[in-house]
C-alpha cells in the first residue's frame, strides 16, 4: 500500500506553500479529530488558474481542472495544519462553489475535478460526501472554490 506522499509523487504533484487568508478568517480549524479547511481557490503560484463563469467564459474541462487545483491547495492547507497527511483518517465532505450562469447545470461534473483527485491521493479514505453549488460570483472572479472537512486519526 502506498503512502499519500508516494501517490502525490506518482501524480507529479508537489504541494505548494498554502495561501494566506485575505480577510478575517483562519485557513484551517481543528476541533477534536476534525480538520476544516476554508474555501480554496484554484491558485497556482499565487495566480488564478481560470476566472469567469462556467457556461460563459469557462468550459467544463477548465472548470474541472480548476477544481483539481483547489483540491491541491486543500491538501497543502491540511499538510500545513497537521504536518503529516498520513494523520488523515478520511475526507468527510467537500463543498464546491461554481461561479456559473443561471442556465449552467453541470456543477457536479466540475466538482469531479476535486473529488477524483481526492480519491487518487487518499485512496478509499478520499471517498466523501459532497455538495456543488452554482453561485453568481466568487472572490477575485475565480470560477471555482472548494472547502473540505477531514477526520484525523
Amino acid at each position: 500500500m502506498s503512502t499519500i506522499q508516494e501517490r502525490l509523487k506518482a501524480l507529479n504533484i508537489t504541494l505548494p506553500t498554502p495561501a494566506v487568508p485575505v480577510a478575517n478568517y483562519l485557513p484551517t480549524v481543528q476541533t477534536g479529530n476534525n480538520l476544516i479547511i476554508s474555501g480554496q481557490l484554484p491558485l497556482i503560484d499565487g495566480k488564478l488558474f481560470a476566472t469567469g463563469l462556467l457556461g460563459k467564459e469557462v468550459d467544463i474541462e477548465i472548470g474541472a481542472k480548476a477544481a483539481h487545483f483547489c483540491m491541491i491547495n486543500i491538501l497543502a492547507q491540511a499538510q500545513a495544519a497537521v504536518i503529516d497527511l498520513e494523520k488523515v483518517k478520511r475526507l468527510v465532505r467537500l463543498g464546491g462553489f461554481i461561479a456559473s450562469t443561471p442556465e449552467f447545470t453541470q456543477q457536479a461534473v466540475v466538482m469531479n475535478g476535486a473529488s477524483d483527485l481526492a480519491v487518487e491521493v487518499l485512496g478509499d479514505a478520499g471517498r466523501h460526501a459532497r455538495s456543488a453549488f452554482g453561485v453568481a460570483s466568487l472572490p477575485m472572479n475565480a470560477c471555482v472554490e472548494v472547502e473540505a472537512w477531514f477526520e484525523l486519526k
